[in-house]
């Protein structure tokens, strides 16, 4: 079999993990979180979970990355780098800036969350470095000039959302409080607004399949929590305001 041909096989078969999640997701929610239950089997140390999981994103990207025929070339190390630049806060930021003492995820969720990004990491990194073609002048094309502003924006939303969220603890504390202020104040999770606004300004800088596919299921994966988490601050706080929308202000 060519490797174009498999490729291809892994980008259709992102897409299906895509629809299987927000199928499943409407009618389980995953148990990490607020939402962390019992009954998932053993469990690790949230923080330990965060790393393992994303860690692919960061080395094995890199490993795939340079294999490919492009890897040196100036667009392709552009948009490489702009993977790096969420994955690396992901991986080895982010979590060490949680205050969640004592928290825990199943470790089937970390798995599973592993092995896709293996997966997600061939569909992209292999996309980029090789199968892609990126002149330098892709660099000032139209469709690379938008994706990447909406990328920005999109992380820059994704981020200060974390921090606000974040913000709400106090060190050593554990507990939930009613997030409010800026785009709390329209829809339960920005940060997972934020995010999909991020891969889907991705996809349109790569203009490639294989960022399309990751944008769907980044989509099909948290859309669905967002509205998990309206249900919850609803059951949990009698004064959660009932006109803030789950993840798209104004409208859903």
């Amino acid at each position: 079999m060519a490797e174009s041909t498999l490729h291809a096989a892994a980008i259709w078969t992102e897409i299906g993990f895509a629809a299987a999640a927000f199928t499943a997701l409407l009618f389980v929610t995953a148990p990490y979180g607020r939402h962390q239950r019992t009954g998932w089997g053993p469990t690790i140390p949230s923080r330990l979970g965060w790393v393992l999981m994303e860690s692919p994103s960061v080395v094995l990207f890199m490993a795939v990355y340079a294999l490919g025929e492009r890897a040196w070339q100036v667009a392709p190390i552009v948009l490489g780098s702009m993977w790096l630049f969420h994955y690396l806060h992901r991986t080895l930021v982010f979590p060490f800036r949680l205050r969640e003492r004592g928290k825990r995820i199943p470790l089937v969720i970390a798995a599973m969350a592993f092995v896709f990004n293996v997966l997600n990491v061939y569909v992209v990194a292999r996309w980029i470095s090789h199968f892609g073609e990126y002149e330098t002048s892709w660099l000032w094309d139209p469709r690379f000039l938008l994706g990447a502003a909406v990328f920005g924006v999109g992380s820059a939303i994704n981020h200060r959302a974390d921090t606000m969220l974040i913000g709400l603890r106090k060190p050593g504390e554990t507990g939930y409080r009613i997030p409010s202020g800026w785009l709390f104040d329209r829809i339960t999770s920005p940060n997972y607004f934020g995010e999909i606004i991020e891969w889907f300004g991705y996809a349109l800088a790569t203009w490639s399949p294989a960022g399309l596919a990751f944008a769907l299921f980044t989509a099909a994966n948290i859309g669905p929590r967002a509205f998990a988490n309206r249900r919850w601050y609803r059951a949990t706080f009698p004064d959660y305001p009932a006109d803030r929308k789950a993840l798209i202000p104004f409208l859903w």
